[in-house]
C-alpha cells in the first residue's frame, strides 16, 4: 500500500516569527497525522529555518524550485547539492507558476527533474492543464505530454524515486477544485501510462492532487484508490487546516 503524503507549499509566504509559530502548531498535533509523511516548502531563503523547527519531528523539507546548473556563475540561482545540504529531501519541478510565469518549460523541467535526482533529492514533478485546455477536452493529453518528456529524458524507472503532482491551473488558488471523480480519472490515466512501461513501478508511484485543496474536499479526494495525497497550496499555512488535510489522509490510509 502506498503510503499517503501531505505536501505543504508555501509559496512566497512566511516571516521567521510566523513559521515558527505555524510549525509548533502543526508539530503540538503530530499525533493526529501518524503514519502520513508531511513536507512543507518554504521559500528557500526560511529554509535554514525551518530545518532547526523541524527537528526531533516527522517533518519533512521540500524547496519550492531548484537550478538547471550544478554550481558556478548562476547568480540567484540555488543548485540541487545546495537543497541536500540544507535538509531538503524533495523540490517540486514544474509547478504551473514556474511553467506560465518563469519559462519552465517541459524540456527545463525535465532538466529540473535530472538534477534533483542525481543530487539524492525526490522530485514532485507536477502536471497540469489550463482552463482553456479542459474545455478543448486536451486534459490527458496535456498531462502525458509533460509526462512523457521526464520518461523520455530520464527512463520510466525514475519515476520509482520521485512523486507525481496533478495540479489543474484553474483550480490553483482560485477556491475552485476539481470533483474528487475527475481528479481520479487523470490520476489513472497518469498511473495506467507509467504501468505500460513497468508495472511495479506504476503500483508504487504516489500521485497527489494540488488545487485548492482543503479539509471539507480532502476526505473524498482521497478516498479515490489512485489519489495518494495532496500538494496544497494556501491551507498550508494554517496550522488547523493543514493538520486536518493530513488527518484525512490518515483516515483514508
Amino acid at each position: 500500500m502506498r503510503r499517503k503524503l501531505v505536501a505543504g507549499n508555501w509559496k512566497m509566504q512566511g516571516r521567521h516569527a510566523a513559521n515558527a509559530a505555524l510549525v509548533q502548531g502543526i508539530r503540538a498535533r503530530e499525533a493526529e497525522y501518524l503514519g502520513v509523511d508531511l513536507w512543507i516548502a518554504p521559500p528557500a531563503l526560511y529554509i535554514d529555518q525551518l530545518a532547526g523547527l523541524v527537528v526531533g519531528s516527522s517533518i519533512c523539507l521540500m524547496a519550492q524550485n531548484v537550478a538547471r546548473e550544478d554550481d558556478g556563475a548562476c547568480t540567484g540561482e540555488i543548485s540541487a547539492g545546495m537543497l541536500r545540504d540544507a535538509a531538503c529531501v524533495a523540490v517540486i519541478v514544474g509547478h504551473s507558476e514556474r511553467r506560465s510565469r518563469y519559462g519552465d518549460d517541459d524540456a527545463v523541467v525535465a532538466e529540473k527533474f535530472g538534477r534533483a535526482q542525481a543530487a539524492g533529492l525526490i522530485p514532485v514533478l507536477c502536471v497540469g492543464e489550463t482552463l482553456a485546455e479542459r474545455e478543448a477536452g486536451q486534459t490527458e493529453a496535456v498531462v502525458l505530454r509533460q509526462l512523457q518528456v521526464a520518461i523520455d529524458a530520464h527512463g520510466v524507472s525514475a519515476l520509482a524515486s520521485a512523486v507525481l503532482a496533478y495540479e489543474p491551473v484553474w483550480a490553483i488558488g482560485t477556491g475552485r477544485t476539481a470533483t474528487s471523480e475527475q481528479v481520479q480519472q487523470v490520476h489513472r490515466v497518469l498511473r495506467a501510462e507509467v504501468e505500460k512501461n513497468d508495472a511495479d513501478v506504476s503500483a508504487g508511484l504516489r500521485i497527489l492532487y494540488g488545487g485548492s485543496v482543503r479539509a471539507a474536499n480532502a476526505g473524498a479526494l482521497f478516498a479515490m484508490p489512485d489519489i495518494d495525497g495532496a500538494l496544497v497550496g494556501g491551507a498550508s499555512l494554517d496550522a488547523d487546516e493543514f493538520v486536518a488535510i493530513a488527518r484525512a489522509a490518515r483516515v483514508a490510509h
